[in-house]
């Protein structure tokens, strides 16, 4: 994340945050699925395929199914649009989250959750580079290696501090974890709108900067 200014660590971060958050309700909701760690899903996953449980096996099919169409979608908006134009991504995954809102306020969880996983998959189209991932916001265990990475650097005389923007995004996601679980435990449901709208926000933030730099 060195090549990153400041202005993109903290979105980063803010992300991770809200990938957390929700990654939480789902959690929850789901009775141990996730909506956007998908490496709980796959052991899930295999576990249900060893043991014969094949209603684990669906669910966890269904869901790394639908977090990659959500990449995929993410990653296709983004080429279309240009991916130096991320406040139209960041739209995409706050209309995703809306929708997802709406759809298990109106009783309609499968397919409010299926939006919920296809927000979490194209959120990680925002720091697209050349049709690759720049910054994983959904999943912790890369930036966790690279953290440990630049510490051992640091230790041997490299760089002191290029370990903190990725002890950061797991900080984020941990905390965004924390608050979605307390939100979803209070208010249910509800608790999404609160990710929509701080998407919203994002969005709509970043598109006044991006119309400002042209």
């Amino acid at each position: 994340m060195k090549d990153y200014r400041r202005r993109d660590v903290a979105l980063a971060v803010s992300l991770s945050g809200v990938a957390g958050y929700v990654d939480a309700i789902g959690f929850l909701k789901l009775g141990g699925f996730f909506v956007s760690f998908m490496s709980g899903n796959s052991t899930r996953l295999g576990v249900g395929i060893a043991t014969g449980h094949w209603t684990m096996v669906r669910t966890g099919l269904t869901l790394i199914g639908l977090f990659v169409a959500g990449v995929v979608l993410g990653a296709l908006v983004a080429r279309k649009v240009g991916e130096g134009r991320r406040s139209v991504v960041l739209a995409l995954e706050a209309a995703l989250l809306t929708a997802a809102a709406a759809l298990i306020s109106a009783g309609l969880d499968a397919a409010g959750v299926a939006a919920m996983v296809l927000a979490m998959g194209a959120e990680n189209a925002v720091f697209q580079r050349n049709g690759d991932v720049g910054v994983g916001l959904t999943y912790m265990t890369g930036a966790l290696v690279k953290a440990g990475q630049r510490i051992a650097a640091a230790l041997t005389g490299g760089d002191r501090w290029a370990w903190g923007p990725y002890a950061l995004l797991w900080a984020g996601l941990s905390l965004g974890g924390a608050l979605g679980a307390t939100a979803y435990l209070r208010v249910g449901v509800l608790a999404l709108w609160a990710a929509a709208g701080l998407i919203a926000i994002l969005a709509a933030a970043k598109a006044w900067r991006e119309r400002r730099a042209v």
